[in-house]
């Protein structure tokens, strides 16, 4: 069986450590940036099955690279994690007043946890997530796009 990827983007080298020491002994894959440009090619050279990434980050930061995500064709439908020192509820204004700013809709994450997160509740949180997302690629396989299961043709 295929390990499941996870991209880790945290310009804390002591997060990106713990983070990608927590998911391979739990059975993962990981890789890792140091910023969101670092993660957004990482993620556009090879797309991952879930992305953990900070809020906070020199340059132009998560909440760019969490834009830049959700704005693309390609990798929109990657799940996030967004992990980060500032309190949900502030992250959930700043992304509010942006996406007033634009004029266009960014979602809120799949998940927000604040720094440091406990380990069993961000794997966890991975593993719902994970699921989750293969419940809804299996049946949006089986259906043809309205929602309504395809016919199967039986072959005698």
């Amino acid at each position: 069986m295929k390990k499941q990827v996870i991209l880790i983007v945290d310009d804390e080298l002591d997060m990106r450590l713990f983070l990608s020491t927590l998911f391979e002994t739990s059975g993962y894959k990981t890789l890792v940036a140091r910023n969101g440009n670092e993660g957004i090619k990482a993620a556009g050279k090879s797309p991952p099955d879930l992305i953990m990434l900070d809020v906070m980050m020199p340059g132009e930061g998560g909440v760019f690279m969490y834009q830049q995500l959700r704005t693309s064709e390609i990798l929109k439908d990657i799940p996030v994690i967004m992990l980060s020192a500032i309190a949900k509820k502030t992250f959930s204004h700043y992304l509010n007043m942006l996406n007033a700013r634009l004029g266009g809709v960014i979602p809120l994450p799949d998940a927000y946890m604040e720094k440091p997160p406990e380990a069993e509740a961000l794997l966890h949180a991975v593993k719902n997530i994970l699921t989750r997302t293969k419940e809804k690629t299996k049946c949006t396989n089986q259906t043809n796009g309205t929602g309504v299961r395809k016919k199967r043709s039986l072959q005698t």
